[in-house]
């Protein structure tokens, strides 16, 4: 009997680390979402070349943005099911899409009168968990030249 409690306990967390991890995750998303349409005037390329080459460039500077992100107890739940079958693992590719957004936003941010970004790129590493081989969180770090143009 007390195997059962134990049994339920633990699905009963998993349960309310879905809701929990998709309702905060989702309103991520909305922030991202508002975020992105704010920012859509300020272009970034990973090319190392200006898109209007013609015009006088004032300045530029290095610029950055990063973000950690942490992985919820469902996926993790999730990680450890698909650590036996194999597979794609879907649950994680909402955690490192939302944490490249958040990143580049976090750049973008950072430079807020600059008229494009050239040279974009970015770096991610995984944060290592409690035991050997389990990550808890993903650090994402977008860096790039942001260029201003002469008046």
């Amino acid at each position: 009997m007390g195997e059962l409690v134990a049994i339920g306990f633990w699905l009963g967390l998993v349960v309310i680390g879905y809701i929990f991890g998709r309702a905060a995750e989702a309103k991520h998303y909305r922030s991202i979402l508002s975020r992105e349409k704010a920012w859509l005037h300020l272009p970034s390329t990973s090319l190392k070349t200006l898109l209007d080459p013609a015009r006088p460039v004032e300045r530029s500077e290095l610029v950055y943005g990063n973000v950690v992100v942490s992985i919820d107890y469902f996926k993790q739940a999730v990680l450890g099911l698909r650590s036996f079958i194999g597979g794609a693992v879907t649950s994680h590719e909402t955690l490192v899409d939302r944490a490249r957004r958040e990143a580049v936003l976090r750049l973008k941010e950072s430079c807020p009168d600059a008229h494009e970004i050239v040279n974009l790129r970015l770096e991610a590493m995984a944060i290592s968990g409690k035991t050997p081989g389990s990550v808890a969180s993903v650090e994402m770090l977008a860096y790039g030249t942001a260029i201003y143009f002469a008046k």
